[in-house]
């Protein structure tokens, strides 16, 4: 097997190099973050003190500065949309505060104000990080590349500057400079990054490769056969790009209505302040009257009549391994009614493991001599069969007899000498092109059952066939069965995988629709298709080809611990121990939090009617409106607190709570 892993560093190039991009944005770099931290703070010293009775001088500033941290932010962005003619919730919680403050009620103004700031600093942060993700995979694109001259020489070039029907020198270890065809060479070249497939690929004259696909041992001269602007790499980026501008606006339930009700409370404040003064009442009662109303009318049970639901089960799920990025998209995770899951380091490890053994008849060998001779002849090798091979002799714990004279010829195998033997280890098609005898029967017994199958020849003599497979997730049948259950519809495979190896392992998981030999533009194709029939999509993947798809998905899953910079950006939640049952545990969580949140509406609701038709209808004291509506606040924050526990971790796939 080819070294293809041998990752050697490309050859100097005069001149200065771009600049790498800076990958993730330092949260404290954006201005929201920094806004709403130091109201955090300025908070969290002023309450103890306010609580303990001090001096109003030690903490009536700390409050007051609380509120121009992180209220003068949202203020301003809700004047200019006031401007345009438009009122915002943002405009309407400061108003509120300061009305609060106005009337004695600094640490309720100042509470608001934080949760508020919190919030904005929130979604500055995710903004950001989608920015980053499409930076990040420029990294994949080479910088430069060798293009051939027509007078034999060669030189070094930007990748940018290449163009259609150049000719490209690709040397062992560098990464595909743009798509072309293969002229000359062989080479075994790992293009995981676009189709997802496992497994290196070889590549000799006739073949396409890609941009940012990393060449193995072998050199390679390649015609340029597209503009570096049209690359695959470069229509990722594109993709992701269009997807995060595209996907619908990201809004928690109580966002969608806060026009109306910004509106409705600010015209009924304006009445219940005005009438009064109409019919001759003195100015004092009727402000009184007035603010008291915007006290108990205030969304503040409303807002949080979202949020702590969210939020616990953010920390819940968290406690469990499952990176939710936000409070929407935990909400939105209990809406998906269709599940796209990809096959590689998703269903699968994505690891290559030794999954079968066949010594051939008359070779006199154990499937322990045939797996020491193959991991004997395999072990200088790096190719991602050739570790397996070894891997599994080691699991063993068996000895490896001394091979000398190793070579590696790429797309065929490698070769060794072993106790005065010749040892050949690698492609059944290009060691035996024409074999029919027992060989052939093992090798297409073992592709018929969906593996890589691996031929070893002593002196010129077939004596066993080794089967390699990508070995399936333990709970993966089991978390598709309980997908299926929770969407009413059987999960979709998107793959970049070969037909035959992805309907094999469909089909021992359960899933019957089966999409395979896909690029990345054909699942984003795939997932909008869905979208454009009313499905609300959840897309689970790992890479960079599923990037895209991550991104144009109603929500979007990523494995975390082989998963791509891309994809773990791109996604809207990350299952960090990639422990797959998770995904059907965390769908059922974020529906048991919308529940929870409909709930708490329910309350809320209650308690504003109630007490806004008391202060209308009748006389309410203020600190009564108070009480009534810092209980309601309580009643919902706890209600939402429930999420926290354990046993609000229903776990389907291994039976009730984890």
């Amino acid at each position: 097997m080819s070294s293809v892993l041998d990752r050697r560093p490309a050859p100097a190039v005069p001149g200065p190099r771009p600049a790498a991009p800076r990958r993730r944005t330092r949260v404290l770099a954006l201005p929201e973050a920094r806004w709403a931290l130091a109201a955090l703070v300025l908070f969290l010293v002023a309450l103890p003190l306010k609580l303990l009775d001090a001096p109003v001088w030690t903490w009536a500033p700390l409050f007051a500065a609380t509120y121009v941290t992180g209220g003068w932010e949202p203020g301003w962005e809700g004047l200019k949309a006031l401007k345009d003619k438009t009122l915002d919730v943002d405009l309407l919680m400061v108003v509120a505060a300061l009305g609060a403050a106005a009337i004695g009620q600094v640490l309720d103004g100042a509470l608001l104000v934080v949760i508020f700031a919190t919030s904005g600093a929130l979604e500055a942060v995710a903004t950001a990080r989608t920015a980053d993700s499409v930076r990040g995979l420029l990294d994949l694109a080479p910088v430069t590349a060798t293009r051939l001259l027509s007078d034999g020489g060669e030189e070094t070039v930007a990748a940018a500057d290449l163009k259609v029907g150049d000719l490209i020198l690709v040397r062992p270890g560098e990464r595909v400079g743009a798509d072309g065809q293969v002229l000359d060479g062989v080479s075994d070249v790992d293009q995981s990054t676009i189709t997802g497939e496992p497994l290196p690929v070889a590549k000799e004259a006739g073949d396409e490769a890609f941009a940012g696909t990393v060449n193995g041992t072998g050199a390679l001269r390649l015609r340029v056969g597209r503009d570096p602007s049209d690359s695959v790499i470069a229509r990722i980026v594109k993709m992701v790009e269009e997807a995060s501008e595209t996907k619908a606006p990201t809004q928690l339930f109580i966002e969608k209505i806060e026009q109306r009700y910004s509106i409705g409370m600010v015209v009924a404040t304006l009445a219940v302040f005005a009438i009064p003064l109409a019919f001759g009442s003195a100015l004092q009662p009727a402000l009184l009257r007035a603010m008291t109303f915007m006290i108990v009318a205030s969304p503040c049970a409303v807002v949080l009549s979202t949020m702590p639901p969210l939020l616990s089960a953010i920390a819940n799920a968290g406690r469990h391994g499952v990176l939710a990025k936000s409070a929407v998209v935990m909400e939105r995770l209990g809406q998906v009614d269709a599940v796209a899951l990809d096959k590689t380091g998703t269903l699968t490890e994505g690891t290559p493991r030794v999954t079968g053994i066949r010594p051939l008849p008359g070779a006199g060998l154990t499937e322990d001599t045939l797996l020491a001779l193959a991991a004997a002849a395999e072990h200088p090798s790096e190719h991602p069969l050739a570790r397996a091979v070894v891997e599994a002799a080691r699991e063993r714990r068996l000895p490896l007899p001394e091979a000398l004279d190793f070579s590696s010829v790429p797309g065929r195998g490698v070769s060794s000498t072993i106790g005065g033997h010749s040892v050949q280890v690698g492609s059944p098609g290009r060691l035996l092109p024409a074999a029919t005898g027992p060989d052939a029967a093992a090798v297409a017994e073992l592709e018929d059952a969906g593996q890589t199958a691996v031929l070893v020849l002593c002196d010129d003599i077939p004596v066993g066939v080794i089967g390699i497979a990508d070995r399936l997730r333990p709970d993966a049948a089991a978390t598709v069965a309980a997908l299926t259950e929770l969407t009413g519809r059987t999960p979709v495979l998107l793959t970049g995988d070969n037909e035959r190896a992805a309907r094999r392992l469909a089909a021992e998981v359960g899933i019957t629709d089966v999409r395979a030999g896909l690029l990345p533009q054909d699942k984003v194709a795939a997932v909008r298709q869905w979208e454009s029939e009313r499905h609300k999509v959840l897309v689970v993947g790992d890479g960079v080809n599923d990037a895209p798809a991550l991104a144009a998905a109603h929500t979007g899953i990523a494995m975390g611990k082989a998963g791509s910079d891309l994809a773990l950006e791109t996604a809207d939640a990350v299952v960090v121990r990639d422990e797959l049952a998770t995904i059907p545990t965390v769908v059922g969580l974020s529906r048991a939090a919308r529940r929870l949140v409909i709930q708490n509406l329910v309350v809320a609701g209650v308690f504003i009617s109630a007490l806004v038709a008391w202060d209308l209808i009748a006389t309410l004291p203020l600190p009564l409106g108070v009480a009534g509506h810092e209980g309601s606040t309580v009643i919902v924050g706890l209600n939402g607190l429930r999420l926290l526990r354990e046993a609000a971790w229903k776990n389907p796939v291994r039976g009730g709570a984890a």
